[in-house]
């Protein structure tokens, strides 16, 4: 046997060693992608999840927005009212602090113009 034969030798027996190598990795990344077993699975399943957990934070940040709108809505509806219950309270102070007091008209007065506007 000569130096050439004992590499080829050697060359041989790497490459089988190799191919040996290959198989065992093709089959063990087989098993790994399995999407019913593996990874792969897990990872379809993790997706899966992702897309569900998107669309319920889309619906979610909808509903908070809709939310906000209509309590924005309100908010300026109690502050119109809130005005306007102010200015009433205005007027009618005002109108307290600034008008006589109605004239007292005695009970004979007021008998007398009745019976004259029921005649």
């Amino acid at each position: 046997m000569t130096l050439e034969h004992a590499f080829q030798a050697a060359l041989l027996a790497a490459s089988l060693g190799l191919g040996t190598f290959c198989l065992i990795l093709s089959r063990r990344l087989r098993r790994l992608n399995d999407l019913e077993t593996g990874l792969g699975g897990a990872i379809a399943v993790m997706a899966a999840e992702v897309d569900r957990l998107d669309r319920a934070i889309r619906t979610a940040r909808a509903e908070a927005t809709a939310a906000g709108e209509a309590l924005s809505a309100e908010i300026a509806a109690a502050r119109k009212e809130r005005a306007l219950w102010d200015l009433r309270q205005k007027i009618t102070q005002a109108q307290t602090t600034t008008a006589p007091p109605a004239p007292v008209i005695p009970l004979r007065r007021l008998r007398k113009r009745m019976m004259a506007a029921d005649a």
